[in-house]
């Protein structure tokens, strides 16, 4: 359906202050999203001690979000399509409210693990939308600096999930009251949403806006019509997120089971990897704008992941420095500053590589149908490592069981540096995209 505010010459642009004031709103309806996602690590020991959550129970509540999130992409953009991202955005923030709601209202696990498969049902197609109403204000102006923005906010949604433990810590004698807490934030997506949609509305007939890109489908017979260049981005965004979210998922109470240290400190140091992928995100990019050398630098980004979960592990914690109140060991802090670095160059670098491989009218497709990878995968590893963890009886009299989960996202990242030289193999031989040389196009993002 053709959006009521398309493109008109007829009609004065918005202006700079009117687009950067609907970034901020749709920013908020993300940064609740991301709050609602990451509110459930701060409270896995109080799962364990208090309603005797099994960690294979744990990885399912964060599997089940990424197989809603697969149904959802293959279902395709239809409602955003149809009812423009103005509506769309808000019913989604709103499902999002919903699915929080549910997840803290009981403590039977069915009940929990059905409010986190709603979440997966709303957050991600909010993502999709949030990056098609990008596309339709930011197209040829500042695009990629206002998508960095936007996931900024977002991920400083995942870092004050993170850091609740210590601004909220009289929540923390229980495991209901942060859930509860989380589904208030959901209500802070709701607002932003319905402000949006009030912008949105104003500059119907007062400005003109550029075309969205087309929501993201998964067109049949796609998986045919890609190059190997593009599948080994794909298969680098598979490892780098069935890694880096799992690990994230278990971190707090990783921290706390295997380190002893206290959740506040856990969630300190959790909260440094989106804080780290924060500040290299845009650094990378305009790095990678002018030089080039993407394969490159997604090899030197898998070096670095290589040994990250292994010296977790095995090396000793060295000193504590503090965060805030919380003492953190240096060894551990970092690891988590080093993960976030190396996993800033998913939205960085590979994202807007795909723009290169994959021709711009089946763009949608490409990135639609990596992010249903990228979801499987993370369907899939939470699950593996909780029922490993299990069966190795993992815990703070075992904090050696932790080992062979840690291993699992070893060999993840040892396939992501065997991918990388694919890559960088492939596009120095006859039929590269010259993701080596050129820089990015004007206009162009990335949606994950």
């Amino acid at each position: 359906m053709t959006s009521p505010n398309r493109e008109d010459p007829r009609l004065p642009e918005p202006t700079p202050l009117y687009r950067w004031t609907v970034l901020i709103f749709i920013s908020l309806a993300m940064f609740g999203n991301y709050y609602v996602y990451d509110s459930m690590a701060p409270v896995f020991d109080l799962l364990t001690t208090q309603l005797a959550f099994t960690d294979q129970q744990k990885g399912l509540l964060y599997s089940s979000y990424s197989v809603a999130a697969v149904l959802v992409l293959l279902m395709g953009g239809y409602i955003i399509d149809r009812w423009g991202t103005k509506k769309s955005i808000t019913l989604f923030a709103a499902i999002c409210l919903v699915a929080a709601f549910v997840t803290a209202v009981s403590e039977i696990f069915g009940v929990m693990l059905a409010g986190r498969f709603l979440l997966g049902v709303g957050a991600e197609p909010l993502i999709v939308a949030v990056t098609t109403a990008l596309a339709k204000w930011f197209k040829g102006k500042e695009l990629s600096f206002a998508f960095g923005i936007n996931l900024t906010i977002a991920r400083l949604g995942s870092a004050t999930a993170d850091w609740s433990p210590t601004w909220a810590r009289p929540l923390y004698e229980n495991w209901q009251d942060p859930l509860w807490l989380a589904t208030a934030v959901a209500g802070i997506s709701v607002t932003g949403a319905i402000l949006y949609w009030i912008m949105e509305k104003r500059a119907e007939g007062q400005y003109s806006l550029g075309e969205a890109e087309e929501t993201e489908k998964i067109e049949k017979g796609a998986l045919y019509k890609f190059s190997a260049s593009y599948w080994y981005i794909v298969a680098l965004c598979v490892v780098f997120y069935s890694t880096v979210f799992p690990f994230r998922a278990f971190a707090i109470d990783y921290f706390q089971q295997a380190h002893g240290l206290q959740r506040e400190a856990a969630g300190m140091l959790n909260s440094l990897l989106p804080i780290s992928a924060m500040i290299a995100t845009p650094l990378f990019g305009l790095l990678a704008d002018r030089v080039g050398r993407r394969s490159f630098f997604m090899a030197m980004g898998s070096l670095v992941l290589l040994p990250l979960f292994l010296i977790v592990t095995y090396a000793p914690p060295g000193p504590s420095i503090h965060l805030g109140a919380a003492p953190v060991p240096l060894t551990l802090l970092i690891v988590m500053v080093l993960l976030g670095i190396a996993f800033s160059l998913i939205p960085a670098v590979m994202w807007p590589s795909v723009a290169y491989i994959v021709e711009q009218r089946r763009l949608g497709t490409g990135y639609a149908l990596m992010t249903l990878c990228q979801q499987i995968g993370m369907a899939l590893i939470p699950w593996v490592i909780g029922v490993t963890n299990d069966f190795f009886q993992a815990g703070p009299a075992n904090p050696e069981g932790y080992a062979p989960g840690m291993w699992i996202f070893t060999v993840l990242a040892s396939l992501g540096l065997f991918f990388s030289f694919m890559l960088w193999k492939t596009e120095r031989g006859p039929g590269s995209h010259g993701l080596e040389t050129i820089t990015i196009r004007t206009g162009m993002g990335g949606a994950g």
